[in-house]
Order: C-alpha cells, then structure tokens, then sequence
C-alpha cells in the first residue's frame, strides 16, 4: 500500500489534453474562458454623465449663486448637445454623453430651477471642476485584456462579454468521462430491487458531482465476469479520456476490474491505499493517454475517493481554484489504525474561524450519512487522537455559505 500523500502525487503527474468548443454566451456561465476579452472600445466609451443634473463649463460656475439658462435637454441615449454660449446649460440624464464644451456636471439636489421668464438653473454651491463625470478610457482602454484566459464565467465576466459584444465564447472543452458501476447485485433507479438486490446509486452520485464541471459524464454497468468486464472496457477505452468506476477492486472473487484493465494494456500506478474509508483505490493509465479511477464500491468509499483524488485532479486540468480549506476539529477524534482517517464532518463558522464537527455513521456503506455531513477531514496517519482545537484540511462536496 502507498500512502494518501503518494496517491496524490502519482495522480498529479498525469494530465489529458483539454480542447476548446464555442458556446452561446447564455450557455457560457460557469465555463472556463480559453481566450482573453478584450474592450471592444474605450470603457467607458464616451465621457459619461453619473448623475442627473445640468451640463455645463465650469468656468462661470466658480460660485455659489451662479446662474446659467437651461438650452436643452439630453437623454442617456441620444445624440450628445454642444455648449456653444457662455452661460448656458443643458440638463442630462445619468448615462448620457457629456455634451460637448461642458466639463462638468451639478446635480439637481444642488440647483434650484426657475421656470420664468425663461428656464435657468441658479447653482446652491460651488461645484468642482470635473465632477460627476466618468472620463472616456478611464476604466479600460480599446484593446486592453479586461477577463483573462483561464477565469471563471460568472455574471460579471458574462456581462462583460456582453459588453463587447461577444455572442459566442470560447471555454474549455470537458473532458469525455465513462462512469462505470460493477456488480450482480445492483439494478437500475427505475427497478424494484430483489431482496438480494440495491438499486445502483454510486453511478448517480458520481454523475452529479462531475456535473459542476459541465462534465455530462455517460454511464454503464458491468455484471461479475471476466469475459464481459474485458470486453465492455475495451469498448470504452476507444471512446473516453477518463475513466470514473465504481467497484470490483478489492480481494474478492469476483472482482475482476484489475485484472481486466491489465489485461487491456492499462497500467497500474497503485492499488490499496493506507485510508478509510476508500483502502482498495486503483489507479492507471492506457498507452492511450486515457486515465482510469477505480474507486471501492461501497458508497462512502467511493464518493471520498472522488473528492479527495479526482475533484483536485479536474480542478487542476480545468484552472480551477482548490476548494479544500483548513478547519479546526470541535470535539476529540479516535481512530486507532495506523492509516490516513477521512472523517465525514459537518462545517460550521464561529468568530470567522471553521468549525469541524464528526458525523458517525456505520461504516462505509452508510450512504444515507453522506446527507449529514459537508465534508472529508483528512485526520493523517501516525496519530490515534485527534484534539480538538486542532486544524486539518477539510474536502467538501457541498458549496458552503456563511
């Protein structure tokens, strides 16, 4: 057996190769940007009015009292005025363009309006030159990268594409992922299971999860036999770059994955891993390029093995952020083994400080546990007690807000 810190390192030393696809930008939230955006133009465009008021040239308008005859009236949208005459005015809508020969603008809270003879604005005080305007360029300038490659589409970034008019985008392609679930004894969602029987929920679980990544992840089932498993696998070899599976790893007689995959020119970099939950882990690579995760069958093991292992892995093919974070235990820990603890945990915040609070379950075939719990702490090997107030690293599978 390896230990968890040599699983992690051996996996991180492969990598596929991720090609791009263009999507609508309505399509685009959540995607991984392949190529910068660019101003289209100045940001802003145009030197753009920021309140609603009167445009006018801050010479004459040095004190307060000043009075100014109010030539027009510019909406945000249309053609911008010029200031032709001294001591004139024009009245502007916030998002208008700065009518020309005017550099700054007096909001109406700061102006009183006299409708007759004629209509004036008389100021209440004295303005600074250049106010409540926002300069062309100031933000941006055409040409200037404003998203960069890599970044995460997100409402802002979208509403910058937008912005400059870009319809489409290009993202980062998902990787094409097989999710495989073994075992006679499993049967679809949609059957009643025998008393001998379970419904298949690793393959659900896993599909959902690869789903933040826009990973439409396609799923199979093999029954316990060499032959089939041999034959399916060397299908899906032609078609996948990664490979998810979920049983038929550990020592029993009918677990024949290991030996399928080797007999398919799949190599393998570890099997058994010092853990628990997930000991039995295989993991390997085709000549191909194609990776294959073999996680233990039991549904705890399976899903920690997906967020401790595969979830950073995705996350560093993708350019993706680590999600992990360090949390101080709340309550003393046991665990007498001589192997890495992944203990499920529920994550509370207290004064801005993490709180990891253990769930118990019964072992790792309590599925329904995993609803309990946000969470893996990784509680390392070499230790059987673990204090509270102590910080470990946490591995969440649900987005936490606090």
């Amino acid at each position: 057996m390896i230990t968890v810190r040599e699983a992690e390192h051996i996996i991180n030393q492969h990598s596929i190769t991720l090609e791009s696809e263009s999507v609508s930008i309505d399509q685009a939230g959540g995607r991984i940007l392949k190529e910068p955006i660019r101003a289209d133009r100045d940001f802003p465009p145009f030197d753009r009015v920021t309140m609603d008021g009167i445009a006018l040239k801050y010479e004459g308008a040095e004190k307060s009292g000043s009075r100014f005859k109010i030539a027009g009236v510019q909406a945000a949208g249309s053609p911008p005025f010029n200031l032709t005459v001294h001591g004139e005015a024009i009245e502007v809508m916030t998002g208008a363009v700065l009518p020309g020969g005017s550099d700054t603008v007096v909001p109406y809270e700061l102006i009183t309006i006299d409708q007759t003879p004629e209509k004036t604005a008389t100021l209440q005080t004295t303005p600074e030159k250049g106010q409540n305007v926002h300069k062309k360029g100031s933000d941006r300038l055409q040409g200037e990268v404003i998203v960069t490659a890599g970044a995460i589409l997100g409402p802002p970034e979208i509403g910058i594409a937008a912005t400059v008019g870009m319809a489409r985008l290009q993202v980062i392609k998902p990787p094409a992922v097989a999710i495989i679930s073994t075992g006679d004894e499993l049967v679809p969602v949609d059957r009643t299971p025998l008393p001998h029987q379970i419904r298949s929920s690793n393959a659900a679980t896993l599909a959902q999860a690869l789903d933040q990544w826009h990973i439409k992840a396609e799923q199979f089932h093999i029954v316990d036999d060499l032959q089939g498993t041999t034959g399916k696998l060397e299908e899906l070899l032609q078609s996948f770059q990664v490979l998810v599976m979920s049983g038929g790893v550990s020592k029993g007689k009918f677990d024949y994955v290991p030996q399928a995959l080797e007999q398919l020119g799949v190599k393998k970099h570890f099997h058994r891993i010092r853990q628990r939950p997930g000991k039995p882990f295989w993991f390997g690579s085709h000549p191909s390029g194609i990776l294959v995760f073999a996680f233990p069958g039991n549904p705890v093991s399976s899903f920690m093995c997906f967020n401790r292992y595969l979830k950073p892995w995705l996350n560093k093919q993708m350019g993706i952020p680590a999600t992990d974070f360090q949390a101080m235990l709340a309550e003393d820990v046991n665990f007498a083994p001589d192997l890495t603890y992944l203990a499920q945990v529920k994550i509370s915040m207290d004064l801005g400080v993490a709180l990891a609070h253990p769930v118990e379950g019964h072992g790792s075939g309590d599925l329904a546990n995993l609803v309990d719990a946000d969470g893996f702490m990784e509680l390392p090997q070499g230790k059987d007690q673990f204090l509270a107030g102590s910080l470990y690293t946490v591995y969440p599978y649900r987005n936490l807000r606090f």
